[in-house]
């Protein structure tokens, strides 16, 4: 393994060819129309008129279909790029809902917690905390609002009620989730190190090599809120062979060759409640994740690995033979149906645009009812 400054020069694990460019692009094109019709087709049902009825169950009808369409990118990554995904530390239990915490060594790192989950039974209810930034992506900004991942400023005087408010929705043990923080903020480069180091010489804090600072406040109120409602923290660390890939390296399969991610379980009760105490929990647990990596660095892999097998290849086949075939129905009957399906996608659009835009999600009819009575 090389230091991660060379890591970021070296050369592609597998060169560009035109065979892969066709391959890459072909990937794209489904994996955007497929988000598309999904999107349009589904979101006015389950994302809209059941949640008048029921958040739960539109979070559970929801959560299937979103977990449909992302099994697409663990089988492009493992199945059609042949990225070696391998997993240590301790092998977690499925269906768990969790706060998953990790490392943030590239703009991708995001993408690999899917094949955790997968193997999981968890992938369509995972969630992030992310930049708001990101919301205003063509058809993917749509999907983080529909599927309610928290947008912040990482200003935590704006960012402070935000949280609040979307994580007292996620407070029902009964709704399936997995939500995942990377505390860092932002993902690493040698020059935000050097100015991390800096700060943690001047305010007498461990000096990190291979992580950035965690920022504390986000993480306690996610714990603190959530408390009463998971079953576990997961601690993951990420590390890449060769070099940190890009999302257009992960479309092309030109990177990464191998992806490691070394998974730790710790029960709530683990994690103090006070403020001060949980914010040094979360330091020294960057201290394990930095003294990780470097043992990675040197030896090549994290302790304890083949915690999880391969994914089948027959599954990840017929879930995307699904996909692309309910894709293929709803692309049919935009073109060649009714004047109402072209009404009706257009009615979706425009809906998925204004509630993204204004974080608009219906509240149910019932609860309506409540806050009347109750003024």
């Amino acid at each position: 393994m090389e230091s991660s400054s060379s890591q970021t020069n070296g050369l592609k694990h597998y060169p560009l060819t035109p065979l892969r460019l066709l391959r890459g692009v072909a990937c794209l094109i489904v994996y955007l129309s497929t988000a598309f019709m999904f999107l349009v087709y589904f979101t006015p049902p389950f994302a809209a008129f059941l949640r008048l009825f029921s958040i739960h169950y539109s979070r559970k009808a929801s959560s299937f279909l979103f977990g449909l369409w992302l099994a697409l990118w663990p089988f492009l990554f493992e199945k059609i790029n042949r990225t070696k995904v391998i997993f240590s530390g301790e092998r977690v239990p499925e269906k768990e809902r969790v706060l998953v915490i990790a490392n943030h060594r590239t703009e991708v790192d995001w993408m690999y917690l899917w094949d955790l989950a997968l193997r999981k039974g968890s992938l369509g209810c995972i969630r992030y905390v992310l930049k708001r930034s990101l919301m205003k992506l063509p058809i993917f900004g749509w999907g983080f609002h529909v599927f309610e991942f928290i947008s912040v400023e990482r200003k935590w005087e704006v960012d402070e009620s935000i949280m609040h408010k979307m994580l007292s929705t996620f407070t029902d043990p009964l709704d399936p989730l997995w939500l995942a923080v990377f505390p860092e903020g932002t993902d690493f480069t040698e020059q935000k190190s050097i100015n991390g180091q800096r700060f943690a010489v001047e305010n007498g804090l461990p000096v990190l090599k291979n992580v950035l600072l965690p920022k504390t406040r986000g993480f306690h109120a996610c714990v603190e809120i959530l408390r009463g409602s998971l079953d576990a923290v997961y601690d993951v660390t990420i590390a890449y062979k060769n070099r940190c890939p890009t999302f257009t390296d992960n479309v092309f399969g030109v990177e990464p060759s191998e992806v490691h991610l070394h998974v730790r379980r710790i029960p709530l009760d683990q994690i103090p409640s006070s403020e001060t105490e949980c914010n040094t929990w979360l330091l020294n647990t960057f201290q394990l994740k930095d003294q990780l990596l470097s043992d990675f660095i040197s030896q090549g892999h994290f302790p304890n690995e083949g915690t999880e097998g391969e994914l089948s290849t027959l599954k990840c086949l017929v879930n995307c033979i699904i996909v692309i075939a309910i894709t293929s129905v709803f692309t049919y009957l935009a073109f060649f149906s009714s004047v109402w399906v072209k009404v009706y996608i257009g009615m979706s659009c425009a809906y998925l645009t204004y509630a993204t835009a204004y974080g608009f999600r219906p509240t149910p009819v019932f609860e309506c009812f409540r806050k009347k009575k109750s003024s």
